[in-house]
């Protein structure tokens, strides 16, 4: 449909994963592991063979001189090679009222044969890609981005932007939070259901469906307030929600939003993810802050229907967050256990494989308590991350019953030291992509990884000269700033951009 007419030691996580990368820090504060549970063996199967190894790259970042702050992820990944996620913006952002130096606000990014682009936004100081993201094969991608508005009843969605290696917000986090579509260089907002923010999650199926949540205009009194810690100012930040928000799929026609129906007795939910059959996931649950609150049902939704997947026995983390073209869904449940009060949620989670009506628990890695899920491909290859009871996480590859920490089978192709500490994504092709970090500096780094073509993995089957991507398809190693594309989608746009 066409919209525009062997590594090193793990590094500690800022923080609980909810619903994102670092770029989307989604991050719920005060997480205490109340109990270490011994993974329960995964009897699902996939149908893939087990890679020799991966050729890791690192990819570059929209800024010309790197530091601390320059940091970047990888969200998605499409069966092009197309990588999506997010960079900080090099320059420094202004809008006539207020003025931000520069890596102190983000952009969603775009590497694609060799070059980065910037997306832009919508008209505000940040965009984003967000979680579980998948462009389609079409050129279609969706994400979340800021409008020139203040949000009038002072949510601050604009705090799910993160800009720093600890998950701390960007600056601009009073502006409203928009879902939108990418295509051709061109930048549209997507239709809320008449709230003033709403986010885009899961890229667009074939048929140019994207799915998310937004904001009703009904006022919720029951909104529970969330609360997070933002070490830039060393302080807790407590957030609190006026506006219900509901699931939705947008398209296939632009200006096109449709609301799912969430759980029977919840109030909220989110669309996270779908697939070319038209099948969607996510989950429902209590009003809370999108999305540092949890969500209680992970739900399937298919011709017609609202389907709870059930859970691993705990009441308030279920989420699915990801499908294939084969039905198969993953996501992550609490065990029994966890607790939800005063805006702080204990508990340990575990990723699951969904099929067939059974819920299988995938466990962790070794000597780690909880792991998250954010993708799967068609073969049933599944990829996230995997974390100890201290926060040190790192990512994983799930196929055949069997969950392998990806930093063993990395070989990388860029200069430097890297930990593997998040995978977002995953393709048809095996093509694995998420966050990083470098330990010589703590910068939070994308990387893509590709499956090498030699069994055993060898030295020469799977490692490039420093700085040069192996001779397969996906994205070359860039130096930062190198082939920089034109940010057209930043040029004269504003909150109404785009619209017929």
């Amino acid at each position: 449909m066409d919209w525009t007419s062997p590594m090193t030691p793990r590094r500690q996580h800022p923080g609980r994963p909810w619903l994102g990368t670092r770029g989307e820090a989604w991050l719920l504060s005060g997480l205490i592991v109340i109990a270490i549970a011994t993974a329960s063996p995964a009897t699902a199967t996939a149908g893939a063979t087990a890679p020799a190894g991966y050729a890791v790259t690192i990819l570059g970042t929209l800024s010309p001189n790197p530091n601390l702050s320059a940091v970047s992820d990888g969200a998605g990944v499409n069966d092009l090679g197309w990588v999506v996620g997010d960079a900080n913006y090099p320059d420094t952002w202004t809008d006539g009222r207020n003025s931000y130096p520069p890596n102190t606000t983000e952009h969603a990014t775009l590497w694609r044969n060799g070059q980065i682009t910037d997306l832009g936004t919508l008209g505000g100081p940040n965009s984003s890609i967000g979680f579980v993201a998948r462009p389609n094969n079409t050129g279609l991608i969706s994400g979340n981005a800021q409008n020139d508005q203040v949000d009038p009843n002072g949510e601050n969605w604009g705090v799910n932007f993160s800009c720093d290696a600890s998950g701390d917000p960007c600056q601009g986090q009073q502006y409203e939070f928009r879902g939108f579509a990418w295509e051709n260089g061109v930048i549209r907002p997507l239709p809320t259901l008449g709230g003033n923010n709403e986010a885009a999650f899961g890229g667009a199926n074939d048929e140019g469906q994207i799915v998310g949540m937004s904001e009703t205009a009904g006022m919720d009194k029951s909104c529970q307030p969330t609360r997070f810690y933002d070490s830039t100012i060393n302080q807790t930040i407590t957030l609190k929600q006026r506006l219900d928000w509901k699931p939705v799929v947008w398209g296939p026609t632009y200006g096109e939003v449709h609301e799912l129906q969430v759980w029977p007795g919840d109030t909220v939910g989110i669309a996270s993810a779908i697939n070319d059959e038209g099948q969607v996931v996510g989950g429902s649950g209590f009003c809370t802050t999108p999305a540092f609150g949890p969500l209680e049902h992970a739900l399937l939704w298919e011709n017609g229907r609202t389907i709870d997947l059930g859970s691993l026995g705990g009441t308030y983390d279920n989420l699915a967050t990801a499908i294939n073209d084969r039905g198969q869904v993953v996501g992550w449940s609490d065990l029994p256990g966890d607790t939800f009060k005063k805006g702080n949620l204990t508990g340990t989670t575990h990723s699951f494989l969904w099929q067939d009506g059974v819920m299988t628990d995938l466990g962790t890695l070794p000597n780690d308590v909880s792991t998250y899920a954010y993708g799967i491909n068609d073969a049933g290859q599944v990829v996230g991350q995997s974390c100890d009871a201290s926060g040190n996480c790192q990512a994983f590859l799930w196929q055949n019953g069997t969950m392998t920490d990806l930093n063993t089978i990395a070989h990388l192709t860029t200069a430097g030291s890297f930990d593997l500490l998040q995978a977002a994504g995953i393709n048809s092709q095996g093509e694995i992509v998420g966050e990083a970090i470098d330990e010589n500096t703590g910068y939070s780094l994308a990387f893509s990884a590709l499956p090498c073509d030699s069994s055993p993995a060898t030295e020469e089957g799977c490692r490039a000269p420093a700085g040069i991507a192996p001779a397969t398809a996906g994205p070359t190693a860039l130096t930062p700033h190198t082939a920089l594309a034109p940010d057209r989608s930043r040029m004269r746009l504003g909150s109404f951009a785009g619209q017929p």
